[in-house]
C-alpha cells in the first residue's frame, strides 16, 4: 500500500519556478520498487502524462516540458520531486503524482497506476 501526498503548488509569474514534492507513506522497500510519475490536468482538459522516474533513476519527459522540468527521487525519504523552471501559462494545471509497480504496463497509461495523490494546483500568470 502506497499513500501519496503532493505539495509545493502555488501561483507564479511566467518565467518563474516551482518545486513540487510527492511524499509516499510506504516502506522504503515498497516505494523503491515503484515507478513514480507526475500527471497534470489543465482546465477543461484530459489528465496528461508529464514525467516519470524509474526505480533506477531513469527519467522521461513529455516533449512540452523537456528541458524545463526535472524529476528526481530520494528512496530513503520516500519522496519524488518535480522542479519546474521557465514556467508558461500553459503549465497551469492540477499536478498529480502516481505510483505503479515497475513491471506493470506502460508508464504513459493512467490505467497502469495503482495510487494517486490528491493533487496540487499550479497557476502560471502571464
Amino acid at each position: 500500500q502506497v499513500h501519496l501526498v503532493e505539495s509545493g503548488g502555488g501561483l507564479v509569474q511566467a518565467g518563474g519556478s516551482l518545486s513540487l514534492s510527492c511524499a509516499a507513506t510506504a516502506s522504503e522497500r515498497a516505494f523503491s520498487g515503484h515507478t513514480i510519475s507526475w500527471f497534470r490536468q489543465g482546465p477543461g482538459k484530459e489528465r496528461e502524462f508529464v514525467a516519470y522516474i524509474t526505480v533506477n533513476g531513469g527519467t522521461y519527459y513529455t516533449s512540452s516540458v523537456k528541458g524545463r522540468f526535472t524529476i528526481s527521487r530520494d528512496n530513503a525519504k520516500g519522496t519524488v520531486y518535480l522542479q519546474m523552471n521557465s514556467l508558461i501559462p500553459e503549465d497551469t494545471a492540477i499536478y498529480y503524482c502516481s505510483s505503479k509497480p515497475t513491471a506493470r504496463g506502460s508508464a504513459f497509461n493512467r490505467a497502469s497506476y495503482d495510487y494517486w495523490g490528491q493533487g496540487t494546483q499550479v497557476t502560471v500568470a502571464s
